[in-house]
């Protein structure tokens, strides 16, 4: 059986407003460049102060609690996403106050978000849960921490380097989300299941 070939989308940061526009749902993607992880702490942190030093202009925010080892240099050793809906009360005014240009997670996030995306121009990429070490294996080097002492090693912003790191365009910037869809049509589907029982 053959298996047929995937096109990907390469995407390297900074990311432009033109490039950004062009992702649709469903487009495979792969990221080289520059990303912020950012969870709990850090979103609430940034929407209050800024880090001179954090470079978030046309950038990507990653919904991560990566775990890392140092002798040296530090070493990412998992770093899979962490479920983005929590971040659903911040993400929009992140997205604004910023100017991010990518939130990759993994769950989607809700109507907040989406239409922050719409009106600034910005895409969430789903990549997969269960993948850490994978993930980690795409990482090139750390090359930042910020308030690593303050929030500890998961909750820190890590500034990471990645080499086509694989995702998919799960909500773009013209307002579709397929998180949306699928719970829609989940609803429908559970509805027709419930009448038939009622029956």
């Amino acid at each position: 059986m053959k298996m047929e070939k995937q096109n990907f989308t390469k995407l390297k940061t900074p990311l432009s407003k033109e490039v950004v526009k062009k992702l649709k749902v469903g487009d495979l993607v792969k990221i080289s460049g520059t990303i912020i992880t950012a969870r709990d702490m850090a979103h609430k942190y940034l929407l209050k102060k800024e880090i001179k030093k954090l470079k978030l202009n046309n950038g990507i925010i990653y919904h991560c609690g990566p775990i890392a080892k140092k002798n040296k240099k530090w070493k990412i050793i998992v770093a899979g996403p962490t479920t983005s809906i929590r971040e659903e009360p911040y993400e929009a005014d992140i997205i604004r106050k910023y100017n991010v240009k990518a939130i990759i997670g993994k769950g989607g996030m809700g109507d907040k978000t989406l239409k922050a995306m719409k009106k600034y121009g910005c895409v969430y990429i789903s990549v997969v849960g269960g993948a850490a070490a994978f993930l980690a294996s795409k990482i090139i080097k750390v090359k930042n921490v910020y308030m690593l002492k303050e929030f500890g090693i998961p909750e820190a912003l890590w500034e990471l380097e990645v080499k086509d790191l694989p995702g998919i365009v799960t909500m773009d910037s013209h307002g579709k989300s397929l998180h949306k869809n699928i719970l829609k049509n989940s609803e429908k589907q559970y509805k027709k299941l419930k009448w038939k029982n009622q029956k």
